[in-house]
């Protein structure tokens, strides 16, 4: 899928919280360190896990779904399998009202799920990543994908 980068800015820009389904206490994981990120750059992360369900993480209690959630969500992040996904589209429509985005990271797509989002009127970003996105779009990567801070062995 190819998205406009004004298009993907636009959603970083207005987005404010985030349930990320899938997250992980581990901070090797792709989920745990990207979910971290986001929460460190002013989004509020709401954790999506039934495995860590009542620990805390980002500071704020981790659920074991989405109903859980008691407050409008901006974006939902699914860090699931592709196969997982409709369901997740599914409660997250019927749970968020205001819902903006649905948001798949890198390896994760559903064209079904996506056009069920879409049709109510719910943006949908396929296979992309929002920490790779918003590091690229707010000049924290330079277009080759490079940090833009200096590197050196020098002590």
């Amino acid at each position: 899928m190819t998205y406009s980068d004004a298009f993907l800015k636009d959603i970083l820009t207005n987005t404010k919280t985030i349930a990320v389904v899938g997250v992980s206490m581990n901070p090797v994981r792709p989920s745990y360190y990207v979910a971290r990120y986001l929460s460190l750059k002013g989004f509020t992360v709401l954790p999506v896990n039934p495995g860590h369900a009542g620990k805390m993480l980002f500071g704020q209690p981790v659920v074991a779904e989405l109903a859980e959630i008691n407050r409008d969500v901006d974006m939902v992040d699914i860090f699931r399998r592709s196969e997982a996904v409709p369901p997740i589209v599914d409660d997250a429509l019927e749970v968020f009202p205001k819902l903006k985005t649905i948001w798949m990271q890198i390896g994760v797509q559903h064209s079904e799920a996506a056009a069920r989002a879409e049709a109510r009127g719910v943006d949908v970003i396929q296979n992309r990543c929002p920490k790779i996105e918003y590091q690229r779009l707010f000049g924290e990567l330079r277009m080759g994908g490079f940090a833009t801070g200096v590197i050196s062995s020098k002590l």
